[in-house]
């Protein structure tokens, strides 16, 4: 589905909501892009919040020996 009035503006396109997976249109009529409603970007908001989403940490490295022991 393509939405344009003006030529040189991109195409909306229809894209799937990121929280409930139905379609969504992309485009700046949307006030709630990528998601389809108000709810869908309310309840992703609300898990970053509640940290049901996390960004993991990067692996440490495992140390290859054991440090020496301390010279007297």
């Amino acid at each position: 589905m393509l939405v344009s009035t003006n030529p040189c503006a991109p195409a909306a396109r229809q894209v799937d909501c990121p929280a409930c997976k139905g379609p969504s249109l992309y485009a700046p009529s949307n006030p709630w892009r990528p998601f389809c409603s108000r709810r869908c970007r309310e309840a992703d908001l609300g898990a970053w919040a509640s940290e049901g989403y996390r960004v993991p940490e990067p692996a440490q490295p495992e140390p290859d020996e054991a440090p020496p022991p301390p010279r007297h």
